[in-house]
């Protein structure tokens, strides 16, 4: 079997395709929480703490050179060693947000998977094999 037929077979696999859906729609569902922390929850946060944005939050490692802002994104342009953490909480909340809504949605299916109801399959009908016809052929006969 030619490579090219080995992979057309592989890529055609449905386990191969669910991937890609999961894939597709993870990155969607991300660029929602990422709305839903950056837009709802970090303003809110923020204003609880005392109106922070997170993202601007940062420690210069380095010495700055003369004329730079002192912004975030000024800082990384001119290539100044910064530590980040304000990025790292955001990333962070989105982590335990994304994992939240994520345990909710299989505590959800698990919870319907129990309620429904299992129909089960009536039982087979046992084929009984011509050896044992025979036998209780034989055995009828003994008796009469």
């Amino acid at each position: 079997m030619g490579m090219m037929q080995e992979f057309k077979e592989f890529a055609v696999k449905g386990n191969v395709v669910d991937l890609a859906v999961g894939v597709i729609v993870g990155a969607a569902f991300g660029k929602i929480v990422d709305s839903v922390v950056g837009d709802l929850i970090m303003p809110l946060i923020g204003a609880v703490i005392g109106k922070l944005d997170f993202s601007n939050l940062y420690v210069v490692l380095g010495s700055i050179p003369a004329g730079t802002e002192s912004n975030l994104a000024a800082l990384k342009k001119a290539g100044v060693p910064i530590f980040a953490y304000g990025s790292f909480i955001t990333v962070a909340v989105n982590f335990a947000i994304l994992a939240f809504i994520i345990f909710l949605m299989v505590k959800q299916i698990n919870r319907l998977k129990k309620e429904a109801p299992v129909e089960e399959a009536p039982p087979a009908p046992v084929v009984t094999s011509e050896d044992v016809l025979l036998l209780r052929e034989i055995r009828d006969s003994l008796k009469k």
